[in-house]
């Protein structure tokens, strides 16, 4: 009699997962390429004021839910792209930004233009799905280093840490705290 055995699935129950942290990010890895072939899944607290800026990239596929809370999501390629607001490209069709609220799914093939920026003055939870694996996974751990090394960030290592794993910046990556007062109400 031969024994098959298949390999153990996994199940990360809540709040558990690698958690990396920085004043301007919390992502907690949930599966990583040791676990899948298909994708890195992440939960990420993106803080208020965070604005990941448009970027592409020309070999990931990356799907993104919002689970808590609201973001200013992108994810077209724009009539013109220009370098300073995001917000406010226009696609060919007359798509633009939109509010992303909890239950919102966002999907992008390589090379499209994505950003994702948090307006409000609460944190925003969402799942992120980056494929193939691990290469978000590394990214992710090298940025933290960079972000962790000191009070001053070294915008040429995450410059060219963004250029090593397929990410062109479109539109600058920023963030500003948006104070309770200066959020929009219910925006």
């Amino acid at each position: 009699m031969t024994l098959i055995t298949a390999p153990d699935g996994l199940v990360v129950p809540p709040g558990e997962g690698r958690t990396l942290a920085t004043a301007a990010q919390q992502v907690t890895f949930k599966v990583t390429g040791e676990h899948s072939r298909a994708a890195s899944s992440f939960e990420v607290l993106v803080p208020p004021g965070f604005d990941v800026g448009a970027h592409l990239h020309t070999r990931s596929e990356e799907l993104f839910y919002v689970l808590e809370g609201e973001l200013d999501v992108l994810a077209f390629e724009p009539r013109v792209r220009t370098r300073d607001n995001w917000r406010e490209w226009e696609s060919a069709t007359g798509r633009r930004s939109v509010r992303a609220r909890p239950g919102t799914i966002i999907v992008v093939p390589p090379g499209c233009p994505h950003a994702f920026a948090n307006a409000t003055s609460e944190p925003v939870r969402m799942f992120f799905q980056a494929s193939p694996p691990p290469d978000h996974e590394r990214y992710f751990e090298e940025l933290f280093e960079i972000l962790n090394s000191g009070p001053q960030v070294d915008r040429e290592a995450v410059a060219e840490l963004r250029k090593r794993y397929d990410i062109e910046q479109l539109t600058p990556l920023t963030m500003h705290p948006v104070p309770a007062s200066d959020a929009a109400p219910g925006a």
